[in-house]
């Protein structure tokens, strides 16, 4: 079964990524996987660090001439900005009255700063914040990536797209695929399914940007050709939505997720939301419907997976909010780091990546993930079973 583990500081010298169990035998394309990481920094709203940034993933292990080995793959990101920040984010060098001038004393609501100081004992927040910054999320969307090229040698596609911004919607039509989704979102500059409301909410950013505030929003999720049958009902810990839930809590500033409906789904009556059973000599198993977001008990059922997550506006305000700090207690505005007015953007592409990690985790837990041709004969197999039950 895959793991990972990210390492690195927001204004560190990198980031570090470490991949385990990816099979042997996929052909990795890096163009891809840096294409991903572009998409990431994209769309509007964000802040002037991403005029510094340039994300690029280098592969120092686990790769040779372009082909996984089936070992641990290692994964670094450069970050850029740190040419800036090199004597104050050393991590080696000692402490000086030099090094330490952009201590941070003033937490800000909404972020972790307080309680991560309060928790490990810091006394210069930027100890947590530089952690606890979502320039992490760079890492899990490179390793996202290298999962979304495994699936599609699996024959499972996905994207991830905003669906709303502030209080604007712009819905999907309830017959989009994924193939109809990528063509649409690349239409705009806000990965929206749509292009009716694009100027409306350019203007709403542009407003809230001068108002020196923030703006939270929706994406969602849609995985197709994902196999019926990953998870477990047998216990809480191994039903793959709650998995999939947590990951995607996971993802800095995410406060909500809901599979299928979700909350509207309480709203409606039982016969209104489950999804009835078809069945076709050819196709074998279906639904009629997927208010469930291709789950039942925890599994999935062969339906496509529908993911939505509700991101919290960004704590970092330019027109700061009350704080105190912690070494005089003395009520202050808290402290301004540099941000973003909105990342509701690329927060669709680190859903999207961590989504696909955790349906990569799944399959290697199934099936035997030591070699991708292996790997592609067991679902084969297993997708007949299941047609033919």
């Amino acid at each position: 079964m895959i793991d990972y583990v990210t390492a690195g500081e927001s204004h560190g010298p990198q980031l570090t990524g470490i991949l385990t169990g990816v099979p042997a035998g996929l052909e990795l394309d890096i163009n891809a996987i840096n294409a991903g990481l572009a998409a990431r920094q994209g769309g509007v709203g964000r802040g002037n660090r991403q005029q510094i940034e340039h994300d690029e993933v280098i592969v120092t292990g686990g790769l040779r001439h372009g082909i996984t080995l089936g070992s641990p793959i290692a994964l670094t990101i450069q970050n850029r900005d740190h040419a800036h920040w090199h004597d104050i984010m050393d991590p080696v060098s000692p402490a000086t009255a030099d090094n330490t001038l952009r201590r941070v004393t003033r937490p800000r609501p909404g972020h972790a700063d307080l309680v991560g100081g309060m928790k490990y004992g810091h006394r210069d927040l930027r100890n947590v914040l530089e952690r606890s910054s979502a320039r992490e999320t760079a890492m899990r969307v490179a390793i996202g990536q290298i999962c979304k090229q495994l699936l599609a040698q699996l024959g499972i596609n996905l994207v991830g797209y905003v669906q709303q911004i502030g209080t604007v919607k712009v819905l999907a039509a309830a017959t989009a695929t994924v193939a109809t989704l990528t063509q649409a979102i690349e239409q705009n500059d806000l990965r929206l399914p749509g292009n009716t409301k694009v100027d409306e909410i350019h203007e709403l950013i542009t407003a809230t940007k001068k108002a020196g505030d923030t703006l939270g929003g929706v994406v969602r999720v849609v995985a197709e050709n994902v196999p019926a049958g990953l998870g477990s009902y047998t216990n809480w810990q191994t039903k793959l939505d709650g998995q999939l839930a947590a990951a995607v809590m996971g993802v800095n500033a995410i406060k909500g997720v809901e599979i299928g409906d979700g909350f509207d789904a309480a709203a409606h009556y039982g016969s209104q939301v489950m999804d009835e059973i078809d069945w076709h000599a050819d196709t074998g198993w279906s639904r009629l419907t997927n208010h469930l977001g291709g789950f039942e008990g925890g599994m999935t059922n062969g339906m496509p997976i529908i993911v939505k997550a509700a991101m919290k506006p960004i704590p970092t305000l330019y027109k700061p909010l009350q704080s105190v700090d912690i070494q005089t207690k003395e009520v202050k505005k808290a402290s301004v780091e540099r941000s973003d007015t909105t990342a509701i953007v690329p927060a669709s592409i680190v859903v999207e990546s961590v989504v696909a990690i955790e349906l990569v985790r799944a399959i290697t837990a199934t099936f035997d993930g030591s070699n991708l041709a292996r790997l592609q004969a067991m679902l084969t197999e297993y997708r007949t079973e299941l047609r033919d039950y």
